[in-house]
């Protein structure tokens, strides 16, 4: 609720082709500011629907699936493929590889607080973990099988026979194997970086470049206008100025051809990413400093159509460093699955 409160806010202080109001603009940085430590704080409580409550039986099932490469037409190709832990649960790739070693449009985004997101996919395709999962196993440059014929294939193994009566009444489906994985990635959470211990007190947590680059990533480079609240993102979607015109983004999937969607992308979490380079949809950005100069000043190329938000804050390079040192602090220790 907080995030969408926070994009009301800002729908409300701009429009698209109008510059900002300083005065409205300043109050919405006060509201987003270190002072308000609620927003920063990540929930007590995983969201799930209600359709799929966590259980023990379905988490572990998930991660077992998580991590099989059975799951692809050829046994070669797992989840854990693309969101491999050692790189914080992407794969230190530009553009991921899957069947037959083809290679796929885009850059593999993390699965970290998956838990906590509402639109799936870098164009949002998909509003919920359990369609996300579903999505790579049946496409033909990721795992290329056919969610039918994987049902058969689990039901000739003995151990997911049994994991799956332990954990649904109607055993293996393709509804449940979805079920499953989205289980298993909900638990998937940064929790304990740094920047979290800093935020409920600790005032060591975290170096004093760290604090001043957070400082700079609200006021000087306003990046909280995109990259908002706990979860750093407002799940949002913006053309950033990269220059790709090969990938348009919501535009391909999108009935509304409004200008508005026209290479934009979804507006990725923070959470650990000094552990997930390369960067943005299409991995061209080999390292966080360049990534936070691209954001901090305006985008890469010049474009006619760019996100309000995103336009040139003037950051030189110490600033950019400073910044790069705050992002450091949103590594949480490795996650245990």
């Amino acid at each position: 609720m907080q995030i969408s409160v926070l994009f009301l806010l800002l729908l409300l202080f701009s429009n698209i082709n109008a510059e900002f109001d300083k005065e409205k603009l300043s109050i919405y940085a006060g509201e987003a500011s270190y002072s308000d430590k609620a927003q920063w704080q990540i929930p007590k409580q995983i969201p799930y629907p209600k359709d799929n409550p966590l259980t023990k039986e379905k988490i572990k099932l998930g991660k077992e699936l998580f991590f099989d490469p059975r799951l692809s037409k050829n046994n070669d190709i797992s989840c854990s493929s693309c969101h491999n832990p050692k790189y914080g649960w992407s794969d230190n790739r530009a553009k991921s590889i899957g069947d037959q070693n083809r290679v796929g449009r885009r850059n593999s985004p993390t699965v970290i607080n998956s838990a906590f997101l509402q639109n799936f996919f870098h164009d949002g395709r998909a509003k919920s973990l359990e369609e996300q999962a579903l999505g790579p196993i049946e496409s033909e440059v990721e795992m290329n099988i056919k969610l039918d014929e994987l049902v058969e294939k689990l039901k000739r193994i003995k151990k997911y026979q049994e994991l799956f009566n332990k954990a649904f009444d109607d055993g293996i489906t393709k509804e449940n194997i979805a079920k499953a994985l989205a289980s298993f990635q909900r638990t998937l959470l940064s929790l304990n970086a740094p920047f979290d211990r800093w935020i409920q007190g600790d005032k060591d947590a975290i170096s004093e470049d760290a604090k001043e680059g957070f400082d700079l990533f609200l006021n000087k480079g306003r990046c909280q206008l995109c990259h908002a609240g706990f979860n750093f993102t407002n799940e949002r979607f913006a053309n950033i100025g990269l220059g790709d015109k090969s990938d348009l983004g919501v535009y391909e999937i999108s009935s509304d051809k409004s200008a508005i969607w026209y290479g934009a992308f979804k507006t990725p979490t923070l959470r650990d990413i000094e552990k997930s380079a390369p960067y943005f949809h299409d991995g061209s950005v080999k390292t966080l400093k360049e990534a936070v100069t691209i954001c901090g000043n305006g985008g890469r190329k010049p474009v006619k159509i760019r996100s309000p938000f995103f336009r040139d804050r003037k950051l030189n390079e110490y600033d950019v460093d400073k910044i790069v040192e705050f992002l450091k602090t949103l590594t949480s220790p490795d996650i245990k699955y």
